[in-house]
């Protein structure tokens, strides 16, 4: 065991932490799983409901990770590396940004389809921030690394699922024609879910982290 992480053993715990990252994943999961909905959803007006529903939660996620830098400044002694706590919570962030701003993007949009790969990117991304929330429960105990580390590869399998749909998407998007209009509208929005996807295995990296540092 390295020397820092061996005093960290004996230094008093905070606590905040960990009761601030459980509630920013449960927050994100939350908003995973309304985002599902929003994907299944055919009806312009219900998605417009369950938009204001995610803004709520956006501005929610907002108000923890400023709580969570807050305490970093005020904390002396921190479980993990500050910085990788601030980038769990900055990546945290950016995936809960991408998916509000997917919900606002079908209502700007006007889009009320409901076409199976995006159907199918609602379901990865959902599975996605189930392993996250799974992951960070985890991080706090680090006999735990076993199932951390089974849980990252979930989250890169899934991110290349990601892709491999994306591209596929894209293609056959530009393939089937039509409108041109509503073929970039479908385009940014299979680009910010792709973008949401990448942010999540971002946050595996700074979990990695953890793990490595704290061996």
């Amino acid at each position: 065991m390295k020397f820092d992480s061996f005093v960290r053993l004996l230094m008093p715990k905070e606590e905040r932490f960990h009761e601030l990252l459980e509630q920013d994943t449960k927050n994100l999961l939350k908003a995973a799983r309304i985002f599902e909905g929003i994907a299944e959803s055919t009806s312009l007006e219900d998605r417009r409901v369950r938009a204001v529903e995610l803004k709520a939660i956006e501005h929610e996620g907002d108000a923890i990770t400023k709580q969570v830098f807050l305490a970093l400044n005020s904390t002396f002694i921190t479980p993990f590396d500050r910085d990788d706590i601030r980038e769990i919570a900055t990546h945290l962030d950016d995936i809960l940004d991408y998916i509000e701003g997917v919900a606002q993007s079908f209502v700007v949009f006007e889009l009320g389809g409901s076409p199976a790969p995006l159907r199918q990117f609602a379901f990865i991304l959902k599975e996605m921030v189930e392993e996250i929330d799974r992951i960070t429960s985890l991080v706090w105990d680090l006999a735990n690394t076993a199932k951390i580390q089974a849980g990252t590869v979930r989250i890169s399998e899934l991110e290349n699922q990601a892709d491999t749909l994306y591209t596929t998407v894209i293609g056959d998007l530009f393939k089937a024609g039509g409108n041109p209009i509503e073929i970039m509208k479908w385009r940014e929005i299979y680009e910010e879910l792709e973008s949401a996807c990448d942010a999540c295995k971002d946050y595996t990296h700074a979990i990695g982290n953890v793990v490595l540092k704290n061996a």
